[in-house]
């Protein structure tokens, strides 16, 4: 007879889906206050990290909270937060606290005073100063707002409150910013469900409603690249108004909105703060029967497959497929994760008109009788990214337990039975969330095909300097500046890999850089016969006295051994003679993830200096030595 522990305690919970979870949870809290009582702080805070989700109810956070507060927080990924509201914030500072800690961000809040946000940023405050916040973000709502445009004002004297209010708010974040060098996060304004006009706001020149919709367009409009928004109307139309605007506990306890909606609030704020650190999912992998069709492809036949018009269960199917479609456009790597047999599994995509997604749009599609945490495990040795980007949809409830159990990195939400819910399931955990959309994201699905190509035609040739050549690489370099400083933040916050440093810079951080003359900036774009790689390659150095020092040196894994790095060096060594600099100097900085690039100095002719206890490396390079780097096959533009 088998005696239960109490990891399989914990790892039942964590394994199951939510309804089954509701039951378990007594159970799972039992286990990590003892964990927490006995000093093992770190297996605690990986349960609790599991555990966290969008899906958990009010109470049950809070009570996840407390054990949280009682582990110590490591050092690694230190973020400060500031949150200033109108309403009361207590809460919501708890609950983004599990929402960030739960994805390894070591985060410190600072709350502020009920309704004083403006004094905090305007008013001297020696706390804030200290605290000097990363990002702060103005949890504030209508009700923050002086008294709003009546019926009897003018549309000029509209339009003028309008001017007015929203610059009294760009000061607002300006002087912030100036202050800390924060990355601002500001709610738009939501529109309560209860007006006096009824159906007719709409054609109502001055009012209320025209007034907060006005407000939030003349900021989306004109807010500098340092604020992010935040929708709580989104969050309003996914509870339902009367949930959300529930007045009864704004009265009470002047509460931002009903308790029950506070999870979906603080993990949204969350989202954005991971999306602003380049922690977003990247990988959307799907299961193929009874996830994208109905029915089961290699029983039923392609013609027996449920997908389409003329059924509710099809169109839901379509429905869900387009998502992912739109995902995909929008930057999100698609990929296939089935048991099947390969030849079945792709015919639906060839045969079957109506199916939204073809072959073509998955970056990755693995179909076979393997189990599906190998299967993930090859996806992403194939695209050469971590497990910790993924996001696993399968409708088989013991596929996602096997999942969660051989590979926690990996996101898998609940999928509900009714494939109509499908779409909700996915998007309620914004797992994509996004701060800034380039060029690059909405070409990343091509960018990906196209190293394939590469790869096929490095087969082809005797050696690898024939192959370069025939790709005839042309390089473009520059500076960071405001055409390429959303793509220069992502790349810094999203390489794990080719990442010398792994320093993470906000947007307003790099901003500063990029405008010091202590700072030397520098992208590197790419293109070829196969087509344009776009910008792969970020460097920040700064000059101290006659050494130019390499603070963070990034670049995207498609591109590796292609040159680009003695490009990048010879790069550093011009702008170091411009600026008459005598050393140029770099550490590497070891993590469980970069272990590729940690003699990457040394092959660029670097000397090293001197290796700390935690194993970072220090290396230099005098400006006048002989260049060692090896011959590149790129043409720079």
């Amino acid at each position: 007879m088998t005696t239960e522990t109490p990891e399989d305690a914990l790892e039942a919970y964590v394994q199951a889906d939510a309804p089954v979870r509701t039951t378990l949870f007594g159970a799972f809290l039992a286990q990590l206050r003892a964990l927490a009582s006995q000093g093992e702080g770190a297996r605690a805070l990986a349960w609790v990290s599991r555990a966290i989700s969008v899906d958990l109810d009010y109470s049950s956070h809070l009570m996840l909270h407390k054990i949280l507060s009682r582990i110590p927080q490591a050092e690694k990924y230190k973020l400060k937060l500031a949150i200033l509201g109108g309403p009361t914030t207590t809460h919501l500072c708890w609950l983004v606290c599990n929402f960030l800690r739960a994805q390894g961000i070591h985060v410190e809040i600072f709350e502020g005073e009920y309704g004083l946000f403006r004094q905090s940023v305007m008013l001297p405050d020696a706390r804030l100063d200290a605290f000097r916040p990363d990002f702060v973000f103005f949890a504030t709502n209508s009700r923050d707002l002086p008294e709003l445009p009546s019926a009897s004002m003018s549309p000029a004297d509209f339009d003028l409150w309008v001017a007015e209010e929203a610059g009294k708010w760009g000061q607002l974040w300006q002087m912030a910013h100036e202050r800390w060098g924060s990355q601002i996060i500001q709610n738009l304004f939501e529109l309560p469900p209860w007006g006096v006009y009824g159906h007719y706001v709409h054609r109502v020149r001055v009012s209320g409603e025209r007034a907060l919709q006005d407000l939030n367009q003349a900021w989306l409009a004109d807010a500098p690249a340092y604020v992010v928004f935040h929708d709580p109307q989104m969050l309003a139309l996914e509870a339902g108004a009367r949930l959300w605007f529930d007045p009864r506990f704004y009265h009470e306890a002047k509460m931002p909105c009903g308790p029950e909606c506070l999870p979906m609030y603080a993990h949204s704020v969350a989202s954005l703060v991971l999306a602003a650190k380049g922690k977003s999912k990247k990988v959307l992998v799907l299961d193929l029967d009874n996830t994208l069709w109905g029915g089961v492809v290699g029983d039923d036949g392609v013609g027996g497959l449920r997908i389409g018009q003329g059924s509710a269960e099809g169109e839901s199917f379509l429905a869900f497929q387009k998502y992912a479609k739109l995902l995909s456009r929008r930057g999100v790597l698609l990929a296939v994760c089935s048991k099947n047999d390969f030849n079945n599994a792709a015919e639906p995509f060839e045969k079957i008109p109506e199916m939204a997604l073809k072959l073509a749009d998955f970056s990755s599609f693995r179909a076979n009788w393997n189990n599906k945490a190998d299967n993930l495990r090859a996806i992403a040795e194939e695209l050469n990214l971590g497990l910790d980007s993924f996001v696993f949809v399968d409708d088989n409830p013991a596929e996602r337990a096997l999942v969660r159990r051989f590979l926690p990195q990996v996101a898998v939400p609940d999928m509900p039975p009714d494939p109509a819910d499908y779409v909700q399931a996915l998007a309620r955990h914004r797992f994509f969330e996004t701060v800034a959309l380039t060029e690059e994201d909405a070409r990343r699905a091509d960018y990906y095909r196209q190293n394939r190509e590469r790869k096929q035609m490095a087969a082809a040739h005797a050696d690898v300097g024939s192959f370069l050549r025939s790709l005839d690489m042309q390089a473009r370099v520059e500076p960071i500046g405001p055409a390429n400083i959303e793509r220069s933040t992502q790349l810094i916050n999203k390489s794990n890999q080719f990442n010398l440093t792994t320093r993470r810079c906000t947007l307003a951080e790099i901003k500063d850089k990029a405008e010091s003359q202590d700072w030397a900036t520098f992208t590197i774009s790419l293109r070829d016969t196969l087509g344009d790689n776009g910008l792969i390659s970020v460097i920040l150095a700064r000059q101290t006295g006659e050494e130019l020092a390499i603070d963070t040196w990034v670049m995207s894994c498609r591109v590796l051994q292609r040159g680009v790095e003695q490009l990048a060096v010879e790069a550093l060594i011009g702008e170091a003679q411009k600026r008459k600099c005598r050393r140029l100097t770099g550490c590497y900085v070891p993590t469980p993830k970069n272990q590729m690039v940690s003699n990457l100095y040394g092959s660029m002719g670097f000397t090293l200096e001197k290796t700390d206890e935690n194993g970072t490396t220090h290396w230099a390079r005098s400006i006048g030595q002989a260049p060692v780097c090896r011959a590149h096959y790129i043409r720079v533009s």
